[in-house]
């Protein structure tokens, strides 16, 4: 009998959908790639990691850090060596912040954020810093597929 191992590659629920944040991961670190947030290592100057869990209480289910003190800034899936602010949420709760639907400090708030690390440089993340994950970017910044 197989046993399961969790590793940095699981990007689907244990329902087998893909994590919508997979998806908004992606377009961040093409958006990013394609020297569009390229001001943002001047205006955030900061480390973020995000842990994303499936559902509420369960593993984390991925993990990405966001680079915006080097430049140029970057996206990139795993977890990072020295995040300034970690954030850990459910995917359903991370797409709604994206979104624009549930703001971010209502979201720490109510629990569905949790943040570790300086909170001054956490309050620099916002939902602004990145177009919004609608389908017309997705597709926009869909990697071109070979």
């Amino acid at each position: 009998m197989e046993s399961f191992t969790a590793s940095n590659n699981i990007a689907a629920n244990f329902t087998g959908e893909e994590l919508k944040s997979e998806e908004i991961f992606s377009m961040m670190t093409e958006y990013l790639a394609r020297g569009e947030g390229a001001d943002l290592s001047d205006k955030v100057g900061a480390i973020f990691q995000f842990d994303v869990r499936a559902k509420k209480g369960g593993p984390i289910v991925g993990s990405w850090e966001i680079d915006l003190k080097s430049s140029p800034p970057s996206c990139k899936k795993g977890k990072s060596s020295g995040p300034d602010a970690t954030f850990t949420m459910i995917d359903s709760d991370f797409e709604k912040v994206c979104m624009g639907t549930l703001n971010p400090q209502m979201a720490f708030m109510q629990g569905k954020m949790k943040i570790k690390g300086n909170l001054g440089k956490a309050t620099k993340f916002t939902p602004e810093l990145f177009p919004p994950p609608t389908e017309e970017n997705i597709a926009k910044y869909a990697k071109a597929k070979l």
